[in-house]
C-alpha cells in the first residue's frame, strides 16, 4: 500500500470568504458540515490550488481573491509523508491576475520554477457536484477531466497540453489573417504534431491504466464498472503505428487542411477533438443514457479506481477532495464509499450541508463545521 501524504495544516489569506484562517487536519478522512453558502466548496478548492491549473472551479483569479482584498491571496499547507514535513505555499499578489504564469509556488521558502513542481509533493482528485453532468455534457469537458486523470501520474502532461494549445492559438491566428506564410505554418504544424501525438498517446496510456484498474471492481459492487474508450483520430492510430509515423501523417494532415481550417477560422483536427467514451458495462448502456443515479455511482467508480491507480504508479496515496458526495448517495454506497476510503489509506476531505450522513464516520473521521469564514469542531453528528 502507498505511504499516506496528508495536510497536516492549511492557511487561507484573503481566499474566497476567507480574510484569515488556519485549521489542523488529521489525516483519513475529514468533513466539512455547515449552510449552503458557508464555505465548504471554498476550502476544497484552497485545497485544490496546491496542484497545477486554476483549481476545482477552474475560476479566475480576480474571482478567488476576498472581496474587499487586495486583489491576491495566499495559500499554505504543511504535508505530512514519508519524506517528512514540506511546506508549500502559492498565491498572487494584488492585482496580478493575468493567468497561470501569475500564480507563484513557494516549497520549503524556495521559488519552485513552476506550479508543476508540486506534484513531486502531493497528488489531488476532485470529485465535485458541477460533474454530475460529464457524461451528458459537451467533450471538451471529458476532455479535461481525463487531462486531470492523466497530470496525477504524468506530471509532463500539463507542460504538453499547454505546448499544443500555444501552437494552435498561433496557427489559428494565421488562418484568420488569411496568412500563406508556409514556413510559419510548417513550423507550427511540426510542433503541433510533435505534441498533439504526445498527448493522444498519453490519453490512450491512462486509459489502458485505468481500464484495468476498473475491471478490478466488483462486479456486482455499489459503484458499477465502466467500459472506458477514446474517440479520436490520433487515439485510434497510436494504438497501431509507431508514434513517428502518426507525427508526419497528423502533420500532413494539417498541412493539407489549412484551406478547410481557414474558412472554418480554426483548426480542425487534433486531440482538441477528441472525446472520452464511457459505458455502463453490467447494462451495455452508453453512460449518456443511465439515470442520474446511475451516471454518478459510476463516475464515483472511476475516481476511486482512478485514485488507487494514482497510488500505485506515483507511489504515494492521492488526497480527494468530495463535494457534497454524500447528498447523492443511498445509504449502502455511502457505507461502501467510506470503506473504500479507509481502504485507500488516503487523506479525503468530504463536504455536506448535514453531518449526519456521515454518522458512521464517528471516530474515524475529523469533524469540523463551516460557518461563513470559521472553521471549528463539530458537536457529535
Amino acid at each position: 500500500m502507498p505511504a499516506q501524504n496528508h495536510i497536516s495544516k492549511l492557511t487561507l489569506t484573503n481566499f474566497r470568504n476567507y480574510a484569515a484562517l488556519t485549521i489542523d487536519l488529521a489525516p483519513g478522512a475529514v468533513v466539512f458540515s455547515g449552510d449552503n453558502g458557508a464555505g465548504k466548496t471554498n476550502l476544497l478548492e484552497a485545497i485544490s490550488f496546491l496542484t497545477p491549473g486554476r483549481g476545482l472551479r477552474r475560476a479566475p483569479y480576480a474571482d478567488v481573491a476576498r472581496e474587499g482584498g487586495d486583489g491576491g491571496f495566499a495559500l499554505h499547507a504543511r504535508l505530512d509523508g514519508p519524506d517528512g514535513q514540506v511546506e508549500i505555499g502559492t498565491g498572487i499578489s494584488g492585482g496580478d491576475t493575468a493567468g497561470e504564469g501569475g500564480r507563484r509556488v513557494r516549497i520549503n521558502g524556495a521559488s519552485a520554477r513552476s506550479a508543476e513542481d508540486m506534484l513531486e509533493w502531493l497528488r489531488v482528485v476532485w470529485l465535485t457536484p458541477a460533474m454530475d453532468a460529464l457524461f451528458t455534457g459537451p467533450a471538451a469537458d471529458r476532455r479535461r477531466f481525463l487531462d486531470r486523470l492523466v497530470l496525477a501520474i504524468d506530471p509532463g502532461h500539463g507542460q504538453r497540453a499547454n505546448d499544443y494549445e500555444k501552437a494552435m492559438r498561433g496557427r489559428n491566428r494565421l488562418l484568420t489573417e488569411s496568412s500563406r506564410d508556409d514556413r510559419w505554418f510548417d513550423a507550427i504544424e511540426t510542433q503541433m504534431a510533435e505534441t498533439g501525438v504526445a498527448i493522444a498517446a498519453a490519453r490512450a496510456e491512462m486509459v489502458r491504466l485505468l481500464a484495468a484498474m476498473i475491471d478490478r471492481l466488483p462486479d456486482t459492487g455499489p459503484f458499477p464498472q465502466a467500459d472506458i474508450g477514446l474517440s479520436g483520430e490520433l487515439e485510434a492510430e497510436i494504438a497501431v503505428a509507431p508514434a513517428v509515423d502518426v507525427e508526419e501523417r497528423f502533420r500532413r494532415t494539417l498541412a493539407e487542411g489549412r484551406e478547410r481550417d481557414r474558412a472554418a477560422g480554426r483548426t480542425l483536427d487534433g486531440p482538441h477533438r477528441s472525446d472520452l467514451v464511457v459505458r455502463h458495462r453490467p447494462k451495455a448502456m452508453p453512460a449518456e443514457l443511465c439515470s442520474t443515479g446511475e451516471q454518478k455511482a459510476l463516475l464515483v467508480g472511476i475516481v476511486l479506481s482512478h485514485a488507487r491507480l494514482t497510488g500505485e504508479m506515483s507511489g504515494m496515496t492521492p488526497i480527494l477532495l468530495l463535494d457534497e458526495i454524500a447528498a447523492h448517495l443511498d445509504s449502502g454506497r455511502r457505507a461502501a464509499l467510506f470503506s473504500i476510503l479507509e481502504e485507500l489509506n488516503c487523506q479525503a476531505f468530504m463536504t455536506g450541508t448535514d453531518a449526519a450522513l456521515f454518522s458512521s464516520l464517528q471516530g474515524r473521521a475529523q469533524f469540523l463545521t463551516v460557518d461563513h469564514g470559521t472553521v471549528g469542531p463539530t458537536e457529535d453528528p
